[in-house]
């Protein structure tokens, strides 16, 4: 059984609500939206960690030079 309030908001309402979050609040609230609607961005995240925690990275010098 669902429990919740179904409600309608504009796309429009949401941009200007975001709009009006501190950065830190609206960078958080981005990261929690993308990781609640892509799978794929959860995966990528998992594969980093494993990436690092198994020594496989680069510092930004290998990467670009410098």
């Amino acid at each position: 059984m669902r429990t919740g309030i179904k409600m309608e908001i504009k796309p429009e309402e949401v941009i200007q609500a975001v709009r009006r979050m501190k950065k830190r609040e609206r960078d958080a609230f981005l990261e929690d939206l993308l990781a609640a609607t892509s799978p794929e961005y959860l995966e990528s995240i998992k594969e980093a960690r494993a990436d690092y925690k198994a020594g496989r990275v680069k510092t930004h010098a290998e990467v670009f030079g410098g």
